[in-house]
């Protein structure tokens, strides 16, 4: 075992492999196929695995619970050929509800136990997504401030970045291509399709069709997921066949 000065930093490392894990099993990286369902179960039950030897750590909780509330939705994120179904479009009634209870239950449990990481705060955006009847009845402030909270606490761009979505949702869609036009400059997101996806999306929001339709086509030219690809693709070209408002 480490010495209780290494344990921390060791466990954190731990954490964020499992992490890792559970990212590429949700949304592989490579490939015809959108999850990679090996890695999803097997990360969950490496998981939980260290919960029940290490229960009162609060991080350990919430990364559990983040990965519960995640994977709770996967059966409504694919079509019937395989197609990528966006958050909004998602049959809720097909979510899990007991994995999205356990999740609940766990990330509640965690956030009054002392300090709180990473990992509780993207459960609990997690669960405000999980619980809500739909995106438009979604608690959007609450996800803005937690994403607020995140990004002090992480400085990663991806949260920035959901960060600006967040902030379209609650302020309109001006405010949220304002706060993607600042990471336009960060290198760790050169060449990424998340930011030029998220642009597109949110010029889709405030009615630029052009825009969206460039926006997107560039996200599908830097992906290397073929689902996301085929979805970008899609998203591009039924925009640019809509008849043009008059």
């Amino acid at each position: 075992m480490p010495e209780p000065a290494d344990r921390e930093a060791r466990l954190a490392a731990v954490r964020h492999v499992l992490y890792l894990i559970f990212t590429e099993g949700h949304t592989a990286s490579l490939g015809a196929d959108l999850r990679r369902v090996d890695l999803s179960e097997e990360v969950i039950r490496l998981t939980r695995a260290l919960r029940a030897r290490l229960p009162h750590d609060a991080e350990v909780a919430g990364l559990l619970a983040l990965m519960l509330l995640t994977d709770a939705r996967a059966a409504a994120r694919t079509g019937p050929s395989g197609e990528l179904i966006s958050l909004a479009d998602q049959d809720r009634s097909r979510w899990d509800a007991a994995a999205i209870a356990e999740g609940v239950a766990l990330v509640t449990w965690a956030l009054p136990r002392g300090p709180v990481g990473p990992y509780q705060l993207q459960a609990a955006i997690a669960a405000l997504h999980d619980e809500a009847p739909s995106t438009a009845q979604t608690d959007w402030s609450q996800i803005l401030a937690l994403y607020e909270v995140l990004e002090r606490s992480s400085g990663n761009p991806v949260v920035s970045l959901n960060r600006a979505v967040a902030t379209a949702m609650v302020h309109g869609p001006a405010a949220g291509l304002a706060a993607l036009d600042a990471l336009d400059a960060d290198p760790r997101l050169a060449g990424h399709h998340r930011l030029p996806a998220a642009r597109a999306h949110l010029h889709e929001m405030a009615g630029d069709r052009e825009r969206a339709v460039a926006a997107y086509r560039a996200a599908a030219a830097l992906t290397t997921s073929l689902p996301e690809q085929r979805y970008l693709t899609m998203r591009a070209a039924r925009l640019a066949a809509a008849p043009t408002a008059r």
